[in-house]
């Protein structure tokens, strides 16, 4: 891959004509960089910062605390000769995050020494379901060869005036368990067969068709489940994010056959990997691994690679108002039949144009961004885990389990040192929920912080940890937080293409979905992936055996 070599230093680049032209090197376009050269197309794929990963990034916590705190002013584009055929329309660069909040209580653990040690994900939490969609697409793009993952301990749902309940995700799991009883124990065995029974196609006994249409709380009142087994399969397994008894308030009522699913994809996920009892996987290194895997997926089929490099502004047939090209910050223009373009980047609006018979009603849908909410994210380091002797895992916070007017599900996931993204003595705690407005997301992230967490009391942070080491339920101090709001925006295909913003969900499945979706309106005849035959690529899609985990 080759990158530029000084900040304000932009090579021109050579070819000037291409198939395909990315800018962002976000999950959703990396995957279709992948899988574009992968069928033969030509693609220059740029991104004005200096790291891979864009939105999905792992970053120090210098660089994190930057970008989320650095407005965004594109530097104005050198002087460049224009055809007479072409319009140009300068782009902005709107950043997706805001009201970011940061605070260090402990300064000498982020020194610059300290800072680069770190490498803390700026869309988690994440993680991998070890039967999702995301290992499938790994192992048949062959993006699984320049990755390495790690299992999570365990997965926790936080209960009202209990604390923390291990989520009962096996046999065995649900017989080890002592907070459940055994009436609740029976239960759950009874439900988990019949699901198994369901999704066995040499067994007669099926779930009705009725049922399986109806909402998935109202099939699982059905089976008598009590509320604390209720809430364990809604929130923790199924992962749904609003509060499925409170139907007026509830923006996405999960069925029970996209329940049955979740569980499906959640059981089968459980001890899939020996070296990974449970349900979940994380990249060694972070998330923005996953971003680099497929780009360097695409470099070997031959994607030109082009970092720290600025796009400001679109070139558009005068006539047509067809897109042609892209005008780079160096003043030099690049030309391709497709281009896609990061989420952040629109069109300033009311559009001025110097063209007064350019038609340029298709322009204005992109300066028309689709947002669709809110996600507000946060992160906390600690000194010690939330749970002794265990360093990563996951948590979720189900509605109405920290306060009464809490309608949506909070997730988080602690992850340690010895997945290489933080010195060693420290954890990185990811929150995230979806809300309506800044204030509302924030106080669902610091009630689910301050459930587990506490903060330093005069940022004297030795002294506490001091003070109450001898005490086992010490809750973990806090030194240092970032709380921010990132909006959620969808994928367009029209005749610029942009791909989605990380979304609230813990895994990848529905940005991978959106990713090959984009791919196939962009390229009907073409197969997402084809299969590679030695000795071009000796990776098995059907292997899991492919996918390398760190004992």
């Amino acid at each position: 891959m080759s990158e530029s070599q000084e900040p304000f230093s932009y090579p021109p680049i050579d070819p000037i004509n291409f198939d395909l032209i990315i800018v962002g090197t976000a999950l959703s376009e990396s995957v279709i960089a992948a899988a574009a050269s992968a069928v033969g197309k030509t693609i220059l794929h740029l991104d004005p910062n200096s790291f891979y990963g864009s939105h999905f990034a792992s970053l120090s916590l210098h660089d994190l605390s930057s970008y989320l705190t650095s407005p965004r002013s594109p530097p104005a584009a050198a002087s460049a000769s224009t055809d007479s055929d072409d319009v140009v329309i300068d782009l902005v660069h709107q950043h997706i995050c805001s009201d970011a909040e940061i605070a260090s209580y402990d300064e000498s653990a982020f020194l610059d020494e300290n800072s680069r040690k770190f490498s803390i994900d700026l869309g988690g939490p994440r993680a991998l379901f070890s039967a999702d969609k995301t290992i499938d697409l790994l192992l048949k793009s062959g993006a699984a060869q320049y990755l390495e993952f790690k299992g999570i301990d365990a997965s926790f749902v936080f209960e009202a005036n209990e604390g923390l309940a291990n989520v009962p995700d096996s046999r065995g799991a649900i017989f080890r368990d002592k907070k459940l009883s055994l009436r609740e124990k029976n239960q759950l065995m009874r439900f988990f067969k019949l699901v198994q029974q369901h999704l066995d196609v040499t067994q007669e006994e099926k779930i009705s068709e009725e049922d399986m249409d109806i909402p998935f709380v109202s099939f699982l009142e059905k089976m008598k489940l009590p509320p604390k087994i209720k809430s364990i399969l809604l929130y923790a397994i199924a992962m749904v994010d609003y509060d499925q008894d409170n139907s007026e308030i509830c923006k996405d009522l999960l069925k029970t056959k996209d329940g049955i699913d979740c569980l499906a994809q959640y059981s089968s996920s459980v001890g899939r990997f020996p070296n990974a009892p449970g349900a979940l996987l994380y990249p060694i290194y972070g998330e923005g691994e996953l971003p680099q895997a497929f780009c360097r997926r695409a470099a070997v089929k031959g994607c030109i690679y082009v970092l720290r490099m600025p796009v400001v502004s679109l070139l558009m047939d005068k006539v047509t108002g067809l897109y042609k090209g892209i005008r780079l910050v160096s003043g030099q223009d690049l030309y391709s039949h497709q281009l896609i373009l990061d989420p952040s980047f629109t069109i300033p609006s009311p559009l001025t144009l110097s063209a007064s018979d350019f038609p340029s009603e298709r322009l204005q849908m992109l300066s028309q961004r689709d947002i669709k909410g809110l996600v507000a994210r946060g992160i906390c380091i600690t000194k010690s885990s939330i749970k002794p002797d265990v360093s990563n895992c996951s948590v979720v916070y189900p509605p109405r389990s920290l306060y009464p007017e809490q309608v949506t599900s909070i997730k988080a996931l602690q992850i340690g040192s010895n997945l290489a993204v933080c010195p060693a003595g420290t954890f990185i705690l990811y929150f995230s929920t979806l809300c309506n407005d800044a204030d509302e997301g924030k106080k669902l992230l610091k009630a689910a912080m301050n459930a587990l967490l506490t903060l330093p009391v005069s940022g004297n942070s030795e002294s506490i940890l001091s003070v109450q080491s001898d005490s086992e339920d010490t809750k973990p101090i806090v030194i240092w937080s970032a709380f921010y709001i990132q909006k959620l925006i969808t994928s367009k295909f029209e005749f610029i293409s942009s791909t989605p913003t990380p979304d609230g969900n813990l895994n990848y499945n529905d940005l991978l979905d959106a990713a090959q979706k984009l791919f196939g309106q962009m390229y009907p005849n073409e197969e997402f992936f084809p299969k590679a035959t030695p000795p071009d690529d000796p990776t098995d899609e059907d292997d899991a055996s492919g996918l390398t985990l760190d004992s």
